[in-house]
């Protein structure tokens, strides 16, 4: 079994920290019970923090909102940096007119909507409005029909040559205990397949995501690599993307990863984080678990 670490004590050590959302401040049940006390603490010690998440399904203002409802209110839009930003950012650099197409909710497309283009849902995508799709983008797993426009989506790939951007690479997340759902990021990586095209993709492990998160940080404050941990619940996301990025990670037990499985784990993946604990979550004495 690999050591277990105390969460307070490894927070204490750094200047900022960069948490994973899903599997480490919430799951599949809402937000985990006592992580308000880790925010508590970090505001009481001065410490910069940033929700680093591939979640593109809605935008900060409303995932914010989320965290307010559940009772912490420590998160507001400007802490969370979203791989659908550097969707966006792409977009606006690369895509100057036309119509982006899109796989999600209506309010995923939040993300892509820029100046002088127009979004649109695959479902919408007809022989009138085709050849004006300059940019197709998968977003949510939510909110279009899975057979009829996933047909859709190779079709207009094939005949059309544009940029295919995923703005969430997860390919499956917990929907239980002890079942998963696939992610967006899953159904992009099989319909890359049929097409034989390859996508751009946004999102941990890629270094961009925390490049960017960097960049926000250092606007507020100097601060060097070596004095942000970044904490998550995923080797091949969270921790690899940190471990490349060159900061110290915490992989924490209360997400995609079981206590059960890594020994097994890491050793098969050959990833390996800077620390390992049971949760994020600070106890009352202010002790980690």
């Amino acid at each position: 079994m690999q050591r277990i670490d105390n969460f307070k004590s490894i927070i204490d050590k750094y200047k900022v920290v960069f948490f994973d959302a899903f599997g480490v401040l919430k799951n599949y049940e809402g937000l985990l019970p006592g992580i308000e006390r880790t925010f508590a603490y970090l505001e009481e010690q001065g410490k910069e923090y940033y929700i680093v998440t591939n979640d593109a399904s809605r935008s900060p203002v409303e995932l914010a909102e989320s965290y307010h409802r559940g009772g912490l209110k420590f998160i507001n839009p400007n802490r969370i940096v979203s791989s659908g930003m550097l969707t966006k950012e792409y977009l606006d650099l690369k895509v100057k007119e036309g119509i982006v197409a899109y796989l999600g909710t209506r309010n995923s497309a939040h993300y892509i909507e820029s100046s002088g283009l127009k979004t649109l849902p695959v479902s919408e995508i007809n022989e009138s409005n085709i050849d004006k799709v300059n940019a197709l983008a998968f977003l949510d797993d939510e909110g279009f029909d899975w057979s009829k426009d996933l047909n859709k989506t190779v079709n207009l790939i094939r005949k059309r040559t544009i940029p295919v951007i995923v703005a969430n690479t997860d390919r499956a997340y917990p929907l239980t205990i002890s079942d998963v759902s696939i992610a967006i990021g899953g159904i992009a990586a099989m319909i890359e397949s049929v097409v034989g095209k390859q996508f751009i993709r946004f999102g941990k492990p890629d270094s961009q995501m925390f490049m960017f998160a960097y960049d926000l940080v250092r606007a507020q404050r100097p601060v060097s690599k070596s004095e942000i941990v970044m904490v998550g619940d995923t080797l091949n996301t969270d921790i690899l993307g940190g471990n490349k990025f060159g900061l110290d990670t915490v992989l924490v037990l209360s997400g995609n990863t079981l206590s059960k499985n890594l020994d097994t784990v890491i050793t098969a993946t050959g990833i390996v984080p800077t620390y390992i604990c049971e949760s994020a979550v600070i106890d009352n004495d202010g002790l980690g678990f």
